[in-house]
């Protein structure tokens, strides 16, 4: 197969894909892809809930980089290289399982996504805006869901552009990311000159199986995405060359990114002091005082001068951080679910590329439609807190995003099998046990997201989460567990959906010779 060429459609693909795929553009170069590939793995939204565990999140930081985001690296760059089509991880799952599976595992890949944006990340960017510009105080009820809905449909926007316009916001992410963690790099060595850090022991690195069940989930979380370029496999100008070239790349990156700042927020906070959601916004205040400020005996954060004029700086940077992540998962899943709509896993409704864009405008407003609804019921629900809602938005976006992965991951081994005839530009070494190992590592981190602790102390002392007690066990149980099958569920729904699409695929050559 020739470099860039689209790879063929797999046998009994609807007529309405050949259709959709010729409405495609190609404007995802090699850098865009790294890019991208960088906005999708670095998130500064979870760099706080990591740090707050203390150095030794630092050494599962480092060891899972080794057994889960390398060989996750090497796993993408062969399916993606031999796989190009656009929607990537839903061709790769329903080619190696049928897409029934691909369906199911489709849907989760994309919900996880509206509400990660509507939730999580919106709030994030709230935080940073009251933050710096705001004295720390809450904005009222109205002025939140402004700046929030604001946040949600920009991002949406940036989706709906065709990618010639909408890449520019995953490039100025990147550099974005760049300038803020490399600046706040440099500032905590500063600081550290002029005050001092707080010191910790070798004893504090040291692993321990608790630090691993709490930990495992969010940082494979974070870890994940180096398949999210590929849904917009068709779109990429030179697929089977630029994909691992971005992959290998961007994970060298990301791995000093992520770990640069949550040692400097180690080195500069308490631990105590550290929150999951505005421990690296909290960090980024007290070493800016170098510029102008002063932090008094009980922690209290007074900035000045330039100490303001940066800070002010880095929190439009963090603004457009998250912002930007939002809108890469959003771009990539929303193609991925379109595919699936115009192969017959999901409504034909949903499968349709738009002729003026290239992009899939249906499902992206669908998207904002359901960000904005998680943003609505959360602050509802929260009563508000922002604390909360970040937390409980947190969880379930990491749950549904691991248990995707337990069709993606697989899907090297099953399709070195079912198609060894495809080339392949790039192969992964040892794919069976690069597929074993993934899977199961998501695997148990799914099932210490629904029951932190199990096969140890089910939800002991040890394992609680904040906010929660071992009395409430069976009610936490629930409220991860429920939505998680009510979603499998909508997808499986919207396989059976999809049933017209697929019956014309089976009788279109039939009917033609009629």
């Amino acid at each position: 197969m020739a470099a860039g060429q689209i790879a063929s459609e797999p046998a009994g693909a609807p007529t309405a894909a050949q259709a959709e795929r010729q409405k495609l553009r190609k404007h995802f170069g090699r850098f865009d892809i790294l890019f991208f590939l960088l906005c999708t793995i670095v998130g500064v939204d979870t760099i706080g809930t990591v740090a707050s565990s203390g150095a030794e999140a630092f050494t599962w930081l480092i060891v899972l980089a080794a057994v889960f985001f390398i060989p996750s690296a090497l796993l993408i760059a062969e399916l993606g290289a031999a796989f190009p089509e656009e929607g990537g991880p839903y061709i790769w799952t329903s080619r190696a399982f049928g897409r029934l599976a691909g369906a199911v595992n489709n849907f989760l890949y994309w919900i996880t996504n509206p509400v990660w944006l509507g939730g999580t990340l919106a709030v994030s960017a709230v935080t940073a805006f009251t933050t710096f510009f705001n004295d720390g105080k809450d904005l009222s009820t109205p002025a939140f869901y402004v700046f929030a809905l604001v946040f949600i449909w920009v991002g949406v926007l940036a989706a709906i552009l065709s990618f010639d316009v909408g890449k520019w916001i995953p490039t100025i992410g990147a550099w974005s990311r760049f300038v803020l963690l490399g600046l706040f790099t440099v500032t905590v060595v500063v600081y550290g000159i002029q005050h001092g850090l707080h010191g910790f022991g070798p004893g504090d690195f040291s692993p321990t199986y608790a630090g691993f069940v709490g930990l495992v989930p969010v940082l494979m979380f974070n870890y994940v995405g180096f398949e999210l370029p590929n849904t917009a496999g068709d779109e990429m100008t030179d697929a089977q060359k630029d994909v691992p070239y971005a992959i290998f790349r961007s994970a060298a990156l990301a791995v000093l990114l992520y770990a640069l700042p949550i040692l400097g927020i180690l080195l500069v906070l308490p631990v105590k002091a550290i929150t999951g959601l505005g421990g690296f916004l909290d960090a980024i205040r007290q070493v800016f005082t170098v510029y102008g400020g002063d932090v008094a005996a009980d922690g209290t954060v007074t900035s000045s001068g330039a100490g303001t004029v940066l800070g002010d700086i880095a929190a439009v940077l963090f603004i457009l951080t998250v912002l930007s992540s939002g809108v890469t998962w959003v771009m990539g899943s929303d193609r991925a679910l379109a595919v699936s709509g115009y192969d017959g896993a999901a409504p034909r409704f949903l499968g349709v590329i738009s002729s003026r864009f290239g992009t899939p405008v249906r499902v992206n407003i669908l998207s904002g439609l359901v960000s904005t609804l998680v943003l609505v019921l959360a602050h509802q629900l929260t009563n508000g807190s922002a604390a909360k809602l970040f937390g409980a938005v947190l969880g379930l976006a990491v749950s549904t995003t691991l248990v995707s992965y337990l069709g993606i991951f697989p899907a090297l081994a099953v399709l070195r099998r079912k198609a060894p005839d495809v080339p392949r530009p790039y192969k992964a070494p040892f794919p069976r046990t690069i597929s074993t190992v993934l899977t199961v590592l998501i695997v148990f981190a799914s099932i210490q997201l629904i029951a932190p602790g199990f096969g140890d102390h089910w939800f002991g002392a040890d394992y609680l989460p904040d906010g929660w007690t071992h009395a409430e066990r069976w009610k936490y149980l629930l409220t991860e567990l429920v939505p998680l099958l009510c979603f499998m569920l909508l997808g499986v729904l919207f396989w059976a959906l999809g049933k017209p699409t697929r019956t014309a695929a089976a009788t279109g050559p039939s009917l033609a010779k009629k």
